[in-house]
């Protein structure tokens, strides 16, 4: 990046604080903060350790330093401000998740656009949330667009600020579906003896009410509703698809779909043996499409430093904005997190090669060259690197 891109993107950083105040989290006197400045050469220099005595009024020091990255930590201590994470003495911390786009299994990097692979890390934040919401319980959560590559989610409910690392890495673990297995989801429930046994025969159940059961459960029946759609070659043959299961046990299976609806949807996926094979070989689909691919040593880290909602992201311009829950839907980050201040203007900007950007519900194509832009669309290029500051 040239010094007069940066200086530029300072300036006009500089004004964006001006205007703007972001919201300070909770206990923000007890968290360490950190920031990268706009420096020249290839990489970034963070500055941390910082408590909010080094840095003063938050809005001030935005304006005077009009850093290219704003962080505070997910870490509670009783001295922020100390130069090593022992001296600091740790409170407590806030429980993270972080989304990113391009570490999406369901993201194909060089395929997808930017637009594409965040409407991606939006269904993930939205599979996140059911597990945070649903499965976990929590209540007192912030739910944020990095302004970057995805999403995150600030859990504080009191009962997570003690754990340790390990603690959240099983929580981790858990949105991830890593180690699950069917069997442990099945409830064995005794229906009676039969002729000639002493003992009762057991059915076995997924509860249709929550956790991955529920999921495991809504996939099965999906499924089902995809076999019975289906004429009976084409059934049959989406059965086999599946190893270990031939003609015999495709076509048992096909049959015990098509009578036991009602036991399937109550939950019962022992109504054949064929049928409960089926249930296991379709259980790595569920974990594929219902986890969170969360980026585990976010979660993990007692202390780390995650990007201040109201604060501009250096690598595009855009704003990290805090999320009400009713929001998400409707969010579209490629345009409701443009700034204001770039916006009503245009500038010059300076491209070695074409580039395309899809910004406030548009597509510009910008050809190498010196090119007039709306300014949200300059400010986006050359944070990226793909553009340097024209001459005006």
């Amino acid at each position: 990046m040239e010094e007069r891109t940066r200086a530029y993107l300072r300036g006009r950083f500089r004004d964006h604080y001006r205007r703007t105040e972001p919201t300070l989290p909770p206990d923000a006197d007890a968290r360490e903060w950190g920031h990268i400045p706009w420096t020249a050469g290839p990489g970034t220099t963070m500055v941390r350790h910082n408590s909010t005595l080094d840095l003063g009024s938050l809005p001030d020091f935005l304006a005077r330093e009009r850093p290219r990255h704003v962080y505070f930590s997910a870490g509670r201590y009783d001295d922020p401000g100390a130069s090593s994470m022992a001296e600091k003495d740790w409170r407590g911390s806030d429980l993270v998740f972080d989304l990113d786009a391009d570490h999406l299994p369901s993201v194909e990097l060089g395929v997808d656009s930017y637009k594409q692979m965040l409407a991606k890390c939006k269904t993930a934040l939205l599979r996140l949330l059911d597990f945070l919401e649903n499965d976990f319980g929590f209540h007192d959560l912030t739910i944020v667009f990095s302004g970057g590559r995805g999403y995150h989610v600030h859990v504080r409910d009191a009962g997570v600020q003690p754990l340790e690392s390990d603690a959240r890495r099983e929580i981790v673990d858990y949105v991830r579906g890593i180690g699950l297995d069917i069997d442990a989801l099945i409830s064995h429930e005794a229906v009676g003896g039969t002729a000639g046994r002493s003992s009762p025969a057991q059915k076995r159940t997924l509860d249709t009410t929550g956790g991955w059961s529920r999921r495991a459960h809504r996939h099965l029946l999906d499924f089902v509703d995809e076999l019975l759609a289906m004429n009976e070659d084409d059934a049959l043959a989406r059965l086999r698809e599946f190893d270990g299961i031939g003609e015999g046990k495709a076509a048992a299976a096909l049959r015990a779909a098509r009578t036991n609806g009602d036991e399937i949807e109550a939950g019962n996926i022992d109504v054949h043996p064929a049928f409960y094979a089926l249930a296991q070989r379709l259980f790595p689909e569920v974990v594929a499409a219902d986890n969170a691919p969360i980026d585990e040593p976010v979660t993990t880290d007692t202390n780390r430093l995650i990007r201040l909602p109201g604060s501009l992201h250096g690598g595009s311009g855009l704003s990290v904005e805090r999320l009400a829950r009713d929001e998400i839907e409707g969010f579209d980050p490629l345009v409701d997190a443009i700034p204001e201040t770039f916006r009503g203007q245009e500038i010059t900007v300076e491209l070695d090669e074409e580039t395309t950007a899809e910004l406030a519900g548009d597509s510009f194509t910008v050809p190498a060259g010196t090119s007039h832009v709306p300014e949200y669309v300059g400010v986006f290029l050359m944070t990226r690197g793909s553009a340097e500051k024209g001459e005006e």
